[in-house]
């Protein structure tokens, strides 16, 4: 079974309906409800869905029971949920901005461990995914905030693969390039139009953005037995952004 926040749209809809096709029951967990009925309505029978803030930790915790009287212990969750600030100048960023990037992007994982890390460790293991970004790793300008908490999101996917490793937890981190969801603007800081996609997209050597299916396919093997003694692994999947 298979957790997946932030799977109402984008790259967490891709993995939820990828994992189904592949035999997984999947638990849709999104802030917007209707988004992750449709998603889950759609898959069908296998799928279950909640509606969750995830950084909210009675609300992450009612989610978790929620899907564990449903499915029982989730032998997979992918921590996808993710929000970004508009590129723009550091010092431009209000307070209030600053707080929500790192609840959502940060908190979040924090508040999810705390919830099935015990659940996994009863269960006998499982394969924890984060879903970090080639921001923490080779950063772009005016995202300044932002590519700070996806090198925390990076960082702290080794370091639980190193602590729960004992617990025959595995902690991996797939890290997409700028990709085409609803964040795409955001992300740009400026109107989508062809010629301003054609310069981020100079930027990237296999010359197109990444997609739901790029990720969901990382995802995929990350959670497999194929990715058995893979764990603390941050796999970037950019098109060659990062070299």
């Amino acid at each position: 079974m298979a957790i997946v926040t932030g799977a109402g749209g984008g790259f967490g809809e891709g993995i939820a309906r990828l994992f189904a096709a592949e035999g997984a029951h999947v638990a849709v967990l999104d802030i917007r409800g209707d988004a992750a009925e449709r998603v889950a309505a759609s898959i069908g029978g296998t799928a279950f869905s909640a509606t969750v803030d995830v950084g909210d930790k009675a609300a992450v915790d009612q989610a978790i029971a929620a899907v564990a009287a449903h499915f029982g212990a989730p032998d997979i969750v992918v921590n996808n949920a993710g929000w970004t600030h508009r590129n723009q100048p550091m010092l431009d960023i209000d307070e209030e901005t600053f707080d929500r990037v790192y609840r959502i992007n940060v908190k979040s994982i924090y508040l999810m461990a705390q919830a099935v890390v015990p659940l996994m460790r009863a269960h006998g293991g499982g394969s924890i995914i984060n879903i970090g970004s080639v921001a923490g790793i080779r950063p772009r300008p005016g995202l300044t905030w932002y590519n700070g908490t996806k090198g925390a999101v990076n960082i702290l996917s080794q370091s639980m693969a190193v602590e729960l490793a004992p617990d025959r937890i595995r902690v991996n981190c797939v890290c997409p390039v700028l990709g085409e969801t609803g964040l795409l603007e955001a992300f740009m800081g400026v109107p989508d139009t062809p010629e301003n996609r054609a310069r981020f997209l100079a930027t990237i050597p296999l010359g197109r953005l990444s997609r739901p299916e790029d990720i969901a396919h990382a995802a995929l093997y990350l959670a497999s037995d194929e990715a058995a003694f893979l764990t603390g692994v941050l796999l970037p999947v950019d098109g060659g952004r990062t070299i």
